[in-house]
C-alpha cells in the first residue's frame, strides 16, 4: 500500500479550472496568502514572480493543477503561518469581486480560503506534534 501523499494545500475543482483559465491568459501563476485585513486575507493569485517574497514569506508548496506543465507555488506570509500552521488549507472561489490586484477579479469571482485542521498524521508528517 503507497503511503499517503500529504499536502499543506489543494484547490477545489472550481478553483483548479479558473487557475487553467487564467494560466492560459497570463502565464504561470502564483498565491499568497498575507493575512492582512479585508481583501488582504484573501489568498491573491499573480502571475508567477510578480509578487516578491522574501524572509518574510513561506511556500507551503506547489500545487499540481492537471493540464498545467507547472505546478502552483503558494505562498504565505510567515506572520500568518504561526495563526494557521496547524490548518490544511483548500482553494475554492466563489462568484463576487475580490481585490484589484489577484488576477480573477475581472471574471466576477474570487478565490477564497477554506481550511480545517490537521489530522494526526499530517501534523505528524508536516512537525507540528
Amino acid at each position: 500500500m503507497d503511503a499517503p501523499a500529504f499536502a499543506r494545500v489543494a484547490f477545489t475543482d472550481a478553483a483548479a479550472d479558473l487557475v487553467r483559465r487564467l494560466v492560459g491568459r497570463h502565464g504561470p501563476v502564483m498565491f499568497h496568502q498575507s493575512g492582512g485585513c479585508c481583501d488582504g486575507s484573501a489568498p491573491m493569485c499573480y502571475p508567477d514572480g510578480d509578487f516578491l517574497t522574501g524572509d518574510a514569506d513561506i511556500c507551503l508548496g506547489e500545487v499540481p493543477v492537471e493540464g498545467l506543465d507547472a505546478p502552483v507555488p503558494f505562498w504565505m506570509s510567515k506572520a500568518q503561518y504561526g495563526y494557521w500552521k496547524h490548518t490544511h488549507l483548500t482553494v475554492d472561489v466563489v462568484k463576487g469581486r475580490g481585490a484589484g490586484f489577484s488576477l480573477e477579479a475581472p471574471e466576477g469571482v474570487r478565490f477564497l480560503i477554506r481550511s480545517r485542521l490537521m489530522t494526526e498524521d499530517e501534523s505528524r508528517h508536516f512537525g507540528l506534534l
